[in-house]
């Protein structure tokens, strides 16, 4: 069975340990505010490594702070049939 992963930029963690703010990492790293809002949400495609220097520069951090990996073990297939047939009764 194949695992699937999701890679998170944890901003807003390292934002709290020093009591900064999400409009301040804009201004002090010259990233635009959407830029930083779509790493936040896990909306972005990547992160080019530029953006990660300067990221890991203002927070005081590294790659590996910054950078975390959630596993995600892929649904059985009874569990989407079942899941598919309950569904199916709800609608009649």
């Amino acid at each position: 069975m194949d695992t699937q992963a999701t890679i998170n930029i944890a901003i807003d963690r390292l934002l709290t340990r020093d009591g900064k703010s999400f409009y301040w990492l804009s201004k002090e790293t010259g990233i635009s505010y959407t830029t930083l809002w779509r790493l936040k949400k896990g909306k972005a495609l990547g992160i080019n490594f530029a953006t990660l220097v300067k990221l890991c520069e203002v927070l005081k951090c590294t790659p590996g702070d910054l950078i975390t990996i959630t596993k995600i073990e892929p649904r059985r297939k009874d569990v989407v049939i079942r899941r598919a047939a309950a569904r199916s009764k709800l609608d009649q």
